[in-house]
C-alpha cells in the first residue's frame, strides 16, 4: 500500500485533507506539532481524528516556536484578531501569522515521509476563504515541491515526494461539502484560536468556519460561546 504522511493539526481543513488521503487509498502516517501554541484542544482532536483514519501511525512532535513570541497563537501576551467583517479577512496578514510554520512543518514532514518510503505529503492548506497567511498560496507550495524534488535521495532518484494540497482551490464551504461525502467526523474538529471550553464564534477562524457551514447549509456539530447574527 502506497503511503502518505498526512499533517493534522485537529482542525477542520486538514482532518478532510487526511480523509481525503485515505480515501485514495493511502497509508495514514499522522504527524502533528506541539508547537506551544495557545492551547491544546487541536492537539487532543488532533488525536482523535488520527484513531478514526486508523492511521498506521501517529508521531505528536514538540517544537517551541513561542520561543520567537510574534505570533498572537504562541505568545499569550497577546490577542488574536476578533469580531471581524467577512469581507475583510484576509485583506492584510493577521496577528495570528506565525512566521515560517508551513515551511517548518512540512521540512520536517518531508524528512518523515523520505524515512518511511512515503509517496505523499498530504497538507489542508487553502488559499480560498483564509486569513491571508503567505504559506497558504500556490506558488508557496509550487516552490516547496521544486526544492523537496532536489533536496532528497528519492527526489535525485527519479522518485520525487508529492505536497498535495486536495483543498488548495475550494472555499470553506466546498471544503465542508467534501467531508460530509467523506464521512468526516467534524464533532473531532476544532478551529477556534482560543482554548476555551466552547468555541469562541468571534475569531477569525470560528468566523470562516461557521461562514463555511452555513453556505454549506449544514450545522456545525460543535459548540460555540457566542454566534454572530448572520449565522
Amino acid at each position: 500500500m502506497k503511503k502518505a504522511v498526512c499533517l493534522i493539526s485537529g482542525g477542520l481543513d486538514s482532518c478532510v485533507s487526511s480523509y481525503t488521503a485515505k480515501m485514495k487509498g493511502f497509508e495514514i502516517f499522522a504527524l502533528t506539532f506541539n508547537y506551544k501554541q495557545r492551547h491544546d484542544k487541536e492537539i487532543n482532536c488532533a488525536k482523535q481524528i488520527s484513531n478514526s483514519l486508523n492511521a498506521k501511525k501517529h508521531i505528536i512532535l514538540d517544537i517551541d516556536l513561542s520561543l520567537f513570541g510574534s505570533s498572537s497563537l504562541t505568545n499569550k501576551k497577546m490577542k488574536p484578531e476578533t469580531d471581524h467583517n467577512l469581507e475583510d479577512i484576509g485583506k492584510k496578514i493577521p496577528s495570528t501569522y506565525v512566521p515560517a510554520r508551513n515551511t517548518i512543518f512540512l521540512s520536517i514532514g518531508l524528512a518523515y515521509a523520505e524515512s518511511i518510503d512515503a509517496d505523499a505529503i498530504f497538507i489542508g492548506a487553502t488559499c480560498t476563504d483564509y486569513s491571508g497567511y503567505p504559506d497558504c498560496r500556490p506558488e508557496y507550495f509550487n516552490a516547496f515541491q521544486k526544492m523537496a524534488d532536489i533536496s532528497t535521495k528519492r527526489g535525485v532518484e527519479g522518485k520525487k515526494i508529492k505536497i498535495i494540497t486536495p483543498l488548495l482551490k475550494l472555499n470553506k464551504s466546498e471544503i465542508i461539502k467534501k467531508g460530509l461525502i467523506l464521512n468526516v467526523p467534524f464533532n473531532k474538529t476544532w478551529s477556534c484560536y482560543l482554548g476555551e471550553k466552547k468555541a469562541c464564534g468571534r475569531c477569525e477562524s470560528c468566523l470562516l468556519r461557521l461562514k463555511g457551514f452555513k453556505e454549506a447549509k449544514t450545522k456545525d456539530p460543535i459548540d460555540y460561546s457566542y454566534l454572530p447574527e448572520w449565522y
